[in-house]
């Protein structure tokens, strides 16, 4: 079986052009194939109690979260602190995660924002905020939920948020039947959500919609964008990239898609490492 770290490798053999600027995500992606998935015992939630939060509009967070400490996640927290060492002032953040006032659960989704929490309290952009919550509890919630996915079914979610952990959504995803599915990136869930409406602001006019598509060698990725929030995200059609590699992957090595949304003024919830680094230098 493939893993994320594997399918990577895979990735910057396809795109060496890339491989300088990306090369430092592979700690990351590492970093989440060495966490002992076995460190935590999985939500065991009934299904009527999962639908039951569900049909209240709340992920499944809201009611139960994991325990865990610090120490259980900080090496996959490390490499994404060395990324952004160099792009962002880390120094509250250290101060405040050492001293005990923030932990694990402050990287947890606030209104959809992965590590909300963090932002006014360690002086930390949205973007820096969601790319280490993304690092840091990946492994985790993906562990934690692993036994409520099977438990989501069409009808019981409508929302744009991840029914299982609250996050914005990472990318999408056109399945062979034409239906789009929205992929988490913090907890890797996946859930069916209408092409006809933005999944970050609600908004259905549909001459507000927006979707670039990529054509020649990137056929078969698209980014999907709100004229009212001016939000996106991306999109791999997979009818069309049967070979594609997990959405995370496919995602955060195609950067160069990023840049062109970035350029036109649109923005995401889950950023790639081209965003913060754009952001940085803005």
């Amino acid at each position: 079986m493939t893993t994320l770290a594997g399918e990577w490798a895979e990735l910057l053999a396809r795109r060496p052009t890339f491989r300088e600027a990306l090369e430092p995500l592979g700690g990351v992606l590492a970093a989440w194939h060495s966490w002992p998935s076995g460190a935590i015992t999985p939500l065991q939630c009934p299904a009527e109690r999962a639908r039951a939060v569900w049909s209240e509009g709340k992920p499944l967070a809201a009611i139960a979260a994991p325990s865990v400490s610090p120490e259980q996640i900080e090496p996959a927290l490390h490499p994404a602190l060395d990324i952004l060492a160099g792009l962002e002032d880390m120094r509250d953040f250290t101060a405040a995660w050492n001293a005990g006032d923030v932990g694990p659960l402050s990287l947890l989704p606030s209104d959809g924002r992965p590590g909300g929490a963090l932002i006014e309290r360690c002086h930390l952009t949205q973007a820096a905020a969601a790319f280490l919550a993304v690092a840091g509890l990946r492994p985790l919630l993906t562990a934690w939920f692993a036994g409520c996915r099977p438990l989501m079914d069409d009808g019981y979610w409508d929302l744009g948020v991840c029914p299982c952990c609250g996050a914005s959504p990472g990318c999408a995803e056109l399945l062979e039947d034409g239906k789009r599915q929205l992929a988490c990136h913090l907890c890797d869930m996946r859930w069916t959500f209408s092409r006809l409406i933005c999944p970050l602001c609600d908004n259905r006019r549909s001459d507000d919609l927006v979707r670039l598509i990529a054509e020649g060698a990137d056929e078969g990725y698209a980014i999907t964008a709100c004229g009212s929030c001016r939000g996106y995200i991306k999109e791999i059609d997979r009818r069309l990239r049967w070979n594609a590699g997990s959405a995370i992957v496919e995602d955060w090595g195609s950067p160069h898609l990023d840049l062109i949304a970035h350029r036109q003024g649109y923005w995401r919830p889950i950023p790639t490492l081209i965003q913060l680094t754009c952001l940085s230098s803005d």
